[in-house]
């Protein structure tokens, strides 16, 4: 790897490492300072690789600088480190240094505390999101507002506010009681979901951080399965739904960027080994009564690597759907249980139930009635397609649906 990609790369999987151990040891008062001895660290990487070149094991160059760094800072905060030698949590002998522990058990201790942080009860869900990405996947403002098309004020703004909340909160970085686990782990859950789901259904047209973005969440994920406290069956669920929906990210945008629907994807494309894994965390997750909606979407996105259309695969997804809806109604939900129907029984009776919905501002609700209705009153299919073409953002979906419309002109005769 060429020195001018190895370092972003090395930035995205260190970043937040070394940053997570920093405020585990100094506290989330004291963040900035953790961020600034780490980006120094890569800023010094950048000046000293140009001139002399790449040393041999950079990872350990990045750790050997941010435990010099560190130390320096402490030095040139001699009260700082007196409190930290004060604090309980230390057991680090008075007339010895405190030293930069970036061992791979304490970096994944301090990373499992943080996520924790993130998503205490005081911060609010969106926040929570944005913080995480910042400080446990090493994203930029920048880079999390290209993901949520928004602009990169808003995203400062609620990565401050965050972090300002946890310091007026007294929130400490530490390793989560079993009773913190227990109140917090729906929303570590709730966040590692929509992270893994920004990543596979963003309508940003960066496919780079469309993947690296499900893979962020799927790391975090794996620390939680790795615990002996945070290894439920809610989180072996959310893992086999991230491990089987990941698996068929290849096949699903062409060599042009346009999407290819589930029915038309190549199958030798899909990840054997992502399907594999999917299926040991899920037969990991049936280890409860307590089923989740993590459990449900893991069993409709496990059929889903089952290409064949058949009865029992469609008739299961349907029922799953109507598990999921009972459980935890969404409008989404709802609209890909239509698509299940058609498939189990009959477009007209999945577009009966899909009017219902009545998702007029949704570009996905008019794009699957247009499929629903081509073949059934193509006309209709024609005007479904027309305006979902006008209520989506991306090219791939305007691309996908300027296809259709022109399939279906040729078949009309327009």
């Amino acid at each position: 790897m060429e020195e001018k990609e190895l370092i972003p790369h090395l930035f995205r999987t260190e970043y937040q490492k070394i940053v997570s151990v920093l405020c585990f040891l100094f506290g989330i008062e004291h963040i900035e300072q953790a961020e600034d001895i780490v980006s120094d660290t890569f800023l010094s990487a950048t000046e000293s690789w140009s001139a002399k070149g790449v040393p041999d094991n950079p990872t350990a160059w990045l750790y050997a600088v941010a435990k010099n760094k560190t130390k320096n800072w402490l030095k040139r905060n001699s009260f700082f480190q007196e409190k930290l030698m004060t604090d309980l949590r230390y057991s680090t002998p008075k007339d010895e240094e405190i030293t930069l522990d970036l061992s791979p058990q304490n970096i994944t201790d301090s990373q499992l505390a943080m996520m924790f942080t993130v998503c205490h009860p005081s911060i609010p869900s969106e926040s929570q999101i944005a913080l995480a990405l910042n400080l446990l996947c090493g994203f930029g403002a920048q880079e999390i507002a290209d993901a949520y098309l928004t602009n990169k004020e808003v995203i400062y703004k609620r990565i401050s506010r965050a972090k300002e909340r946890l310091k007026e909160a007294g929130i400490k970085i530490q390793q989560p009681t079993l009773a913190e686990i227990n109140e917090r782990l729906d929303a570590v859950l709730k966040t590692l979901y929509l992270l893994f789901s920004e990543g596979y259904y963003s309508i940003s047209g960066n496919a780079v951080l469309r993947k690296e973005l499900c893979v962020e969440a799927m790391r975090l994920n794996y620390l939680l399965v790795e615990n002996v406290h945070t290894n439920k069956p809610a989180v072996n669920a959310l893992l086999a739904l991230m491990c089987f929906h990941a698996s068929r990210f290849d096949a699903r945008m062409d060599e042009r960027g346009e999407v290819v629907l589930y029915q038309d994807q190549d199958e030798t494309l899909w990840n054997r080994e992502l399907i594999e894994r999917g299926e040991y965390y899920l037969h990991e997750a049936a280890a409860t009564r307590n089923i989740t909606k993590y459990h449900l979407e893991a069993g409709i996105a496990y059929w889903h690597t089952h290409k064949e259309n058949s009865p029992e695969k469609w008739n299961n997804i349907l029922d799953l759907y109507n598990q999921l809806l009972i459980l935890e109604y969404s409008p989404i939900a709802a609209l890909n249980r239509t698509f299940a129907l058609a498939r189990a029984r009959s477009k007209r009776e999945a577009i009966i139930e899909g009017e219902k919905l009545q998702l007029t501002d949704n570009y996905f609700y008019y794009s699957l009635l247009g499929n629903l209705y081509t073949d059934v009153d193509d006309h209709k299919a024609l005007k479904h397609y027309e305006k979902a073409l006008t209520l989506t953002h991306s090219a791939a979906d305007k691309a996908l649906m300027t296809k259709n419309i022109e399939q279906l002109r040729r078949r009309l005769g327009n």
